[in-house]
């Protein structure tokens, strides 16, 4: 008796192989702004060389960096999602419809943020000790960069438009930005072994420059076609079979 076909993935979910480090080099010497984000996030790189930076402070900066831009998307969902989920025969309250939205948006970050707070796991001793503490307690130039560091991010995030792109888009723009940040959060996993901050630093540099020059081949890499991520529905298990 012939045995069934057995049903196989999706051509959207296969992973895509990123092309030869040539052509990677070809597109760098046609694309000037990629120069600026290598630029931005050699800034870490630079600090520990040439001024001193501790370790701690760097993957600090990469941690947070990558953590309030997930918070950022989050939250410019939550409008949205309490729009679309609230009873109509309901009391809303301008109070009431506060506290659901921080209520829910320190739940999802929770959840969705899980990589960062499992990354504190193996980077305790530089982003959970004293020197760090030390710097940010009596650098108020810090607290700054910090602080305006998050208030760009969600700045850009609520100008992005989440609150009104159709359903489709929605879920194509919201997925690509925050599967890219989990892809930055495990990156940091590299960043475990101690005393290797002098390498790893630079390296963590150029994966975080990939991620943002590159978007859609590090997406591809990991989770198949990137301009079909939409058609993922993770409660769904048919969602990643193939269509006929």
């Amino acid at each position: 008796m012939a045995k069934p076909p057995e049903k196989t993935r999706s051509t959207a979910s296969r992973p895509i192989a990123p092309p030869p480090l040539s052509q990677h080099l070809r597109e760098l010497a046609l694309r000037p702004d990629a120069w600026t984000v290598f630029a931005r996030n050699l800034i870490p790189v630079i600090g520990i060389y040439c001024f001193g930076w501790s370790a701690a402070l760097s993957v600090f900066n990469y941690w947070f960096d990558g953590l309030t831009a997930l918070a950022a998307i989050v939250a410019a969902l939550i409008p949205r999602a309490l729009r679309e989920t609230q009873p109509k025969t309901a009391h809303v309250t301008w109070l009431g419809t506060l506290v659901r939205g921080v209520v829910t948006w320190i739940f999802l970050l929770g959840i969705v943020g899980l990589p960062y707070w499992i990354v504190l796991i193996p980077l305790h001793d530089l982003l959970l000790g004293d020197e760090l503490r030390r710097q940010l307690a009596h650098s108020p130039a810090l607290w700054f960069t910090f602080g305006s560091l998050a208030a760009s991010h969600f700045w850009k995030t609520f100008r992005m438009g989440y609150d009104t792109m159709p359903d489709k888009e929605l879920k194509q723009r919201a997925r690509c930005d925050i599967y890219l940040l989990i892809l930055r959060a495990m990156a940091m996993f590299i960043m475990a072994a101690h005393g290797l901050a002098f390498i790893l630093v630079p390296l963590m540099a150029l994966l975080l420059s990939y991620l943002e020059i590159w978007p859609e081949r590090a997406l591809g890499a990991v989770f198949g076609d990137p301009s079909r991520l939409w058609e993922y529905d993770p409660g769904d298990p048919t969602s990643n079979r193939r269509r006929r």
